[in-house]
């Protein structure tokens, strides 16, 4: 085999011209030299392999000194072209100590690690730039869409007739199936939305409850539902929809429901719902961002019965499965929906017969996201899955059995699968200790409201947790509590 380096020739060529070249080609001349080089990449690779080695040991939020040593970022634009190996140097020197580590004790946001057979296929993919938009761009990200596809229809046991497009996250995913039961639901009603538009459109009804996440509302104004014209359904003390406070629903419905409420992890009744509505011609769609990966799981499939009857799901790779960022899916159960909602046809497009991602998603251009999606299903499987599904559940688990232990905290929710909401006597000092929490960098946990009193929020979706980790955390929630209660009480005495 050929070992010569494939940029040799073409630098060679350029080097040989130099005489000739003006400005832009010793650009081009430099370029080809860094590529042909490696050491560019060889540096990159190393401080990502030194940053993997003490990702686990770091704080886990920055230092003040490293915050502030961001101000080295600031500058004018530059007027020359840089140096490449110094701006590495540059990044690594300021920006590792600057990032967030999502390792097994940071429980903020429902931000998941990542598995790392599935980190380094990204990091490969990134290499291969490819486009996924068209097979005729990247034969192999077409491949592995339609074999993804597959799999997670057979995991969650949906109809095979389900399709499912490669997003950024549950937010465009969110706003992907809003957009196909938009078509559907006017498209029944003899309106062809793709060509006519909303103006003089039927009506839709958009049925939801009152915990419904934020995303769901950002994609039903740019769905251009109106959030105003939402028909909100009282929940429960755990954030599940009321299925007997439901309106009349009827063949003019948007019906949302949720896998996993965002602060207790409950689900809605799928099981109560979701048949009747569909006998009802309504389109029900499922906002599962985390939640829906318990569907995958033996121990804990039973908080997603009933949810094969819904049209639509959207869930992240990049949360509970432990992808890299970023990574989301959109599955639909009317292929012509979606692709009538999200279609795109120009002259130049090569369509062949087999696939086109773009056709799935409303970006035409985008990342090749589902290599490591693929890479942590291939790797995981379905007892890998299961396993570290059911893990993170009984790390929540242990998580509300500790705090519940120390008597300045109280848990408020039913562990059901990895979401833990606590607070302290007031809602003043649950924010001054979730503040001191955090500045002990032990471990993260953000605030959020319950029932109308503030709480802090432990999200439990990292691989990477252990009991020890748990043990560890818990008692940083002790160490901050105690703190605050000492300086409160030194300002009494004052």
């Amino acid at each position: 085999m050929n070992s010569r380096c494939p940029f040799q020739g073409r630098y060679n060529e350029v080097c040989q011209k130099k005489e000739l070249m003006n400005k832009k080609n010793t650009l081009q001349a430099a370029m080809f030299a860094e590529m042909q080089s490696k050491d560019l990449f060889q540096k990159a690779n190393q401080y990502a392999v030194n940053y993997l080695e003490e990702v686990f040991d770091r704080n886990i939020f920055p230092t003040e000194t490293a915050l502030q040593q961001l101000e080295n970022f600031e500058e004018p634009m530059p007027e020359q072209i840089g140096d490449a190996a110094a701006i590495i140097d540059l990044l690594h020197q300021y920006g590792s100590p600057a990032t967030v580590p999502y390792n097994g004790r940071y429980f903020g946001f429902v931000n998941g690690s990542m598995i790392p057979t599935s980190l380094a296929a990204k990091n490969l993919s990134i290499y291969w730039d490819q486009n996924a938009a068209m097979q005729v761009m990247s034969p192999i990200t077409a491949k592995l869409e339609i074999v993804v596809q597959n799999w997670l229809i057979e995991l969650f046991g949906l109809p095979k007739h389900t399709v499912a497009g490669f997003v950024s996250g549950t937010s465009m995913a969110n706003l992907a199936a809003l957009t196909a039961a938009r078509y559907r639901l006017l498209k029944n009603k003899g309106w062809d939305v793709t060509e006519q538009g909303l103006f003089g459109a039927p009506k839709i009804r958009v049925v939801t409850h009152t915990h419904i996440h934020s995303s769901i509302l950002k994609a039903i104004s740019l769905a251009g539902f109106g959030k105003g014209n939402i028909e909100l359904v009282d929940c429960d003390q755990h954030g599940r929809i009321i299925p007997q406070n439901l309106p009349a629903i009827d063949d003019n419905t948007l019906l949302i429901l949720q896998a996993g409420n965002v602060n207790s992890g409950a689900y809605d009744d799928f099981e109560a719902i979701c048949k009747t509505a569909k006998e009802q011609g309504a389109w029900i769609h499922i906002d599962g961002a985390f939640g829906l990966w318990a569907g995958a799981t033996k121990q804990l499939k039973h908080l997603t019965k009933g949810f094969e009857y819904a049209n639509s799901y959207a869930v992240d790779g990049h949360k509970t499965l432990n992808t890299p960022y970023d990574s989301g899916i959109i599955l639909c159960q009317d292929e012509e929906a979606l692709v009538s909602a999200l279609h795109t046809s120009a002259s130049y497009l090569e369509s062949s017969q087999q696939r086109e991602g773009m056709y799935y998603t409303p970006e035409m251009s985008k990342r090749a996201r589902v290599v490591e999606m693929w890479a942590a299903l291939k790797y995981l499987g379905k007892e890998g899955i299961d396993e570290m599904i059911v893990g993170m559940h009984e790390r929540a688990k242990e998580f509300a059995e500790g705090i519940a232990n120390v008597n300045s905290f109280e848990v408020l929710n039913e562990v059901v699968y990895n979401q833990v909401i606590v607070q302290c006597e007031s809602d003043e000092m649950t924010l001054a200790v979730m503040h001191k929490i955090q500045s002990l960098r032990e471990c993260w946990a953000g605030g959020s409201t319950w029932n109308g009193r503030k709480v802090i929020r432990i999200s439990v979706c990292s691989w990477a947790t252990t009991s020890e980790d748990i043990q560890r955390s818990v008692a940083s929630f002790e160490k901050a509590y105690k703190q605050i209660k000492g300086v409160q009480a030194g300002r009494s005495l004052c």
